[in-house]
């Protein structure tokens, strides 16, 4: 029902002749992510012109969320390579949809990004690379984000 009232949403936005703009894209990105639909929420974020932060975050959050933690990963590098460097939010967010033990490398390499990055590890992103390593079942690794 959300998804389809979405739609409705969306296509009255689009014939009402509405501009498309950075936030009103990421916006219906968020909803169709939320909604559980990765494909709309991709073809309209490959769609966007500019993309910042916050779209990237968003679209990522979407794939994590739906169980996507690799394809969140793969957009996380595309981000990077595109200049546009990560907040705290993505890195909870990418975390967050790293929770199995073949992605205990994607999660290492991400920490590794946080440490380097001028980002202070606090009791939320800590608690996002505790989940992420447990979700991993590196309880080793998890203890000493905790310490």
């Amino acid at each position: 029902e959300g998804l389809a009232l979405g739609k409705l949403l969306h296509s009255h936005i689009v014939d009402g002749g509405v501009l498309s703009n950075i936030v009103l894209d990421t916006a219906l990105i968020s909803m169709y992510g939320k909604c559980g639909s990765m494909n709309d929420a991709r073809r309209l974020f490959d769609k966007m012109p500019n993309r910042d932060v916050v779209s990237w975050t968003v679209i990522i959050a979407g794939y994590a969320q739906s169980g996507h933690g690799k394809e969140a990963f793969k957009l996380f590098q595309q981000m990077q390579q595109g200049g546009v460097k990560p907040n705290k939010l993505t890195y909870i967010n990418l975390l967050n949809g790293l929770t199995s033990s073949e992605a205990l490398t994607i999660g290492k390499e991400v920490h590794a990004c946080i440490v380097h990055s001028a980002i202070v590890i606090d009791v939320v992103l800590g608690n996002a690379l505790i989940h992420m390593y447990c979700k991993c079942n590196s309880v080793v690794d998890a203890r000493r984000v905790f310490d």
